[in-house]
């Protein structure tokens, strides 16, 4: 999966993703009991293009399985043929959705990321963060990397493997503060429910990026930093109903629905043209959207098979 999703194309294909002709419904969302542990999470996403391939996605999120060491996210996509109906593909979903979810956090970089952004921050050390550092450098050059987890250890292992692996400066930074302040682009990928990434710590022309809360009850940042910063979401219907960073800023009243500038739809039509200036904050929610899951599928399939 990881040849046959290489960014740059991934990037472009969820671009040409979102021009409309994908049926992408809101997904289905069930709770786990965790008996013990946090509670899992069971998601449905199913996908189709007019005339075209239809999909989908089962996906299981199991938070306890970070003090097993095992992903938290798992899940299986299959991938049918729009002409006879039968299934042509079953791909690792566990590995589609890291590769396309960092994907369209580097899509929606290539419009709100400043063009001279050098210094990337990574919140979290899950199976989404190197990828994200590796998406997010297929849009921009950034020249350092810092890396803040929970577990000391487990950043300065990801900071190392970066450092090695791509070739580049990358640092772990235990002060979450300082590694927020200290970046042009901060992307969080957690499974908090308590914010981490503060208003207060926002500078002028950085953008922030978060991917982790996709549910109304998660949240990576305060009200504060939506208040400042200008928002912008995957879809709208999935913002307006999972992402938790949204959700509670708008019943905390830091936030309203007409303040979202645009989402994945206007930006790659045009329709809104991104970021307006060097000195502006921007803000990118994503959920995750099942129409991202089939431009990937469709785009590892094609070159599967030539």
């Amino acid at each position: 999966m990881r040849e046959l999703l290489p960014w740059p194309e991934l990037v472009e294909a969820l671009r040409k993703g979102f021009d409309g002709t994908i049926v992408s419904p809101v997904r289905h969302h069930h709770t786990v009991a965790g008996h013990g542990e946090p509670d899992k999470t069971l998601l449905l996403m199913p996908c189709w293009r007019d005339g075209g391939e239809l999909g989908v996605k089962i996906v299981k999120v199991t938070p306890g399985n970070s003090a097993r060491g095992l992903p938290a996210v798992a899940g299986l996509y299959v991938l049918f043929s729009g002409d006879t109906g039968a299934p042509v593909a079953l791909l690792d979903g566990g590995e589609l959705t890291a590769r396309r979810t960092a994907a369209a956090s580097a899509l929606a970089a290539s419009y709100l990321a400043r063009k001279d952004a050098r210094r990337l921050t990574v919140i979290g050390t899950g199976r989404l963060a190197p990828n994200l550092v590796e998406a997010h450098r297929a849009v921009r050059d950034y020249a350092h990397v810092t890396v803040w987890g929970r577990s000391a250890e487990k950043a300065a292992a990801l900071a190392a493997d970066l450092s090695a692996r791509l070739g580049i400066e990358a640092a772990a930074e235990p002060d979450l503060e300082k590694a927020v302040r200290g970046a042009d682009t901060v992307s969080a990928a957690t499974l908090s429910r308590v914010p981490l990434v503060r208003g207060a710590w926002l500078t002028p022309g950085m953008h922030v990026d978060l991917v982790g809360a996709f549910t109304p009850q998660m949240r990576e940042s305060d009200a504060d930093a939506l208040a400042r910063a200008r928002v912008f979401v995957d879809t709208r219907a999935g913002a307006l109903k999972e992402a938790g960073d949204v959700v509670q800023a708008i019943a905390e009243g830091a936030l309203g629905e007409g303040d979202i500038a645009a989402d994945l739809f206007d930006l790659c039509s045009g329709r809104h043209k991104g970021r307006t200036s060097a000195d502006e904050i921007t803000l990118f929610k994503s959920v995750g959207a099942s129409l991202e899951d089939l431009a990937a599928a469709e785009l590892a399939y094609r070159l599967a098979t030539g």
